[in-house]
């Protein structure tokens, strides 16, 4: 029967955890590469159209059913008034605080765009059919609202936050 020294079985245990580490950090490593290429899920930061400053992060979540909504987590403009609210807005968000509102929702995958969903523009308080896809990576975020068809309406460029 082979006996190990108790130095021996710890450096063994030891060699054991590490490489247990190492696998789980590249599979995490794998599992985000593979799913940035293509996925939205993550944060976001947003331009200002008419000042092409940073605007806000909006994060981007994938719900139970498979759809994903997208939040304002942070404004990220200096002047704007702290506890700003949607006062444009028609729906149940009207006069609600703009930080935490969903302003994206219900967009489905397919093929390489989410699409199917709609995003509001608390600017304006409109609400836009939405499509997006990403480019560079998974670094750039498309995103395009419309009112009809996609051919009527504007496209932003997000970048990724996190």
């Amino acid at each position: 029967m082979l006996q190990f020294s108790r130095h021996a079985r710890r450096l063994a245990s030891r060699a054991l955890c590490e490489a247990a580490v190492a696998s789980t950090l590249l599979i995490s490593a794998t599992l985000a590469y593979a799913q940035g290429d293509n996925s939205p899920v993550g944060t976001w930061q947003t331009i200002d159209d008419h000042t092409h400053q940073p605007k806000a992060l909006v994060q981007i979540t994938q719900d139970e059913n498979g759809t994903l909504s997208g939040k304002v987590i942070k404004s990220l403009n200096p002047n704007e008034p702290p506890g700003r609210r949607c006062t444009e807005c028609t729906d149940a968000r009207k006069d609600q605080p703009i930080l935490g509102m969903t302003i994206i929702n219900d967009m489905k995958k397919d093929g390489d765009v989410w699409a199917g969903g709609q995003i509001l523009d608390p600017e304006n308080g409109k609400v836009y059919k939405c499509k997006m896809h990403t480019e560079d990576g998974g670094q750039k975020l498309i995103v395009r609202g419309y009112i009809g068809v996609s051919l009527l309406g504007r496209s932003q460029t997000w970048i990724r936050h996190d």
